[in-house]
């Protein structure tokens, strides 16, 4: 996946996320939660926002920002 392409650079990569799919516009090996700020290595990474353009580390964390955000 991603993170092998990466695996020269240990540090924080910036994503694009889109519908399904995610580019690398800065190549590193992780991102961060926006929930918890926990790292999450690309190969891992499976829960994203397209429209707030946020990562999140579980399907738990990706429900508080919703419910944060006044949606179900």
């Amino acid at each position: 996946m991603l993170g092998r392409l990466d695996r020269g650079n240990s540090g924080e990569a910036v994503v694009s996320y889109g519908d399904g799919t995610m580019r690398v516009v800065k190549p590193g090996s992780f991102v961060r939660c926006a929930v918890t700020g926990d790292a999450i290595h690309l190969d891992n990474l499976r829960y994203w926002s397209v429209a707030r353009q946020e990562a999140y580390a579980t399907p738990e964390a990706l429900m508080t920002r919703l419910k944060a955000h006044g949606r179900p």
